[in-house]
């Protein structure tokens, strides 16, 4: 569900009708429902009613210090996956105690400034990582918390560049060597073991993978709590999809997933993290465009749009669908007719959809991309020299910027000619 819907034959967001926003920032932008969020969020939070949990919002997927605002005052934790990201998270008011450092690459300059600001815990990825961390950790004199991240070989069912959790991704340790590792990890005096950490992959539609990965998790507390080890806390990730095309079968709900986790490792007296992201914001957010052309081409006709590929990357990175409608509302019975959606950028990979039914639109007029919360402003480029778009924040009838779209100026002047030319 969300908050973007037609009211008298217009796309609204939320009570603020979004020709209004268009009026004021132009084309293209993002806006996002805080309604959508707030809803999304506690949707996670009710799944696990009961268990001693945080719901840690995976900020790849949204980093706008205002989405990051209003989940922290719901109570988010933030899962973050760079120093920068950490920086944002405390910059939006959210306490170190509620931020989780995840990630395979954190450099001993990452851990040194999340150890002496304070932080939850550190996701660890590898031995090398642990190693670093201790010394890092001995040097400023601090503790560590850690959870180790384990690489489950779970097949997650889902998009190759956003599976996680088989052998040949680049992320966690193997579980076979995870007792092993735990066992060099309890020798460092700069770590402090507090749990285990699993995450699969994005965009799940299935819950079975869940399953199997969660399963594996309370069998190795089990194991590693009868070595000796404090396992008091489960990091179980992501992941879980959301519906991008309106009429396929809707993914399982937070309310099914939270029965997955209960059946897995309710018996074990943990503190349970769950670190969504794109359930959170994906359909939160829409992005808006302008028709600049209607281009007739020998086999095929184009709708070409004043919003590109660095704009909107998941289409011609992962072929991923996105449902794009008209703001204002086409009339019953309105005849649809395949078109090319496109956008300006000098690349054939600009494209947002192949022979997509539309109904007749003219120079001028808008669409909307939905589903555009998640892996949109924050995968943006300024490809081709085209500034950042704008993210707008709506709260029932009123909206305001979030991010500012930049001058050519101010885009220009980021760069320096040295002195010799």
């Amino acid at each position: 569900m969300d908050h973007f819907l037609y009211r008298n034959g217009i796309l609204h967001a939320e009570d603020v009708p979004v020709p209004e926003i268009t009026a004021a920032v132009g084309t293209p932008f993002y806006c996002y429902s805080a309604a959508t969020l707030t809803r999304h969020y506690k949707l996670f939070d009710e799944a696990l009613t009961g268990m001693d949990h945080l719901v840690c919002f995976a900020m790849k997927s949204n980093s706008n210090l205002a989405v990051l605002r209003l989940l922290g005052n719901l109570g988010a934790g933030i899962d973050v996956v760079s120093i920068g990201e950490y920086l944002k998270a405390r910059a939006a008011g959210i306490p170190g105690d509620r931020i989780v450092f995840s990630g395979v690459g954190k450099t001993r300059a990452e851990m040194k400034m999340a150890l002496e600001d304070g932080i939850r815990q550190f996701n660890v990825e590898s031995e090398p990582e642990m190693a670093a961390l201790n010394e890092v950790a001995l040097s400023v004199g601090k503790i560590a918390p850690i959870t180790i991240r384990l690489n489950p070989d779970v097949d997650a069912k889902t998009h190759e560049k956003i599976a996680t959790g088989k052998k040949e991704n680049k992320f966690g340790i193997p579980i076979a060597r995870a007792k092993e590792v735990y066992a060099e990890a309890a020798l460092l005096r700069g770590l402090k073991i507090v749990g285990i950490d699993v995450h699969i992959g994005s965009q799940l539609t299935d819950l079975e993978p869940f399953e199997q990965a969660y399963a594996m998790v309370a069998d190795l507390a089990r194991q590693l709590r009868a070595e000796g080890h404090n396992i008091r806390r489960l990091d179980l990730g992501g992941g879980l999809g959301i519906p991008y095309e309106r009429s396929n079968k809707a993914p399982p709900l937070p309310l099914e997933y939270g029965e997955v986790i209960r059946r897995a490792i309710g018996d074990l007296d943990v503190e349970v993290e769950i670190e969504p992201g794109r359930l959170i914001s994906g359909n939160a957010g829409i992005m808006v465009s302008e028709v600049i052309y209607l281009k007739s081409g020998e086999e095929r006709n184009f709708l070409i749009l004043d919003s590109a590929m660095n704009d909107l990357i998941r289409p011609a990175m992962y072929g991923s669908h996105h449902d794009i409608v008209p703001i204002v509302e086409p009339a019953p019975g309105t005849e649809m007719t395949p078109v090319d959606i496109v956008g300006p950028v000098c690349e054939s990979g600009d494209t947002f959809a192949r022979q997509r039914p539309m109904p007749p639109l003219a120079p001028g007029d808008l669409v909307a991309f939905r589903s555009a919360g998640a892996y949109g402003a924050v995968m943006a480029s300024e490809y081709n020299s085209r500034p950042l778009i704008p993210e707008v924040m709506v709260q029932g009838d009123q909206f305001a910027v979030i991010r500012a779209r930049p001058t050519f100026d101010e885009m220009i002047n980021r760069d320096s000619i040295p002195s010799w030319l």
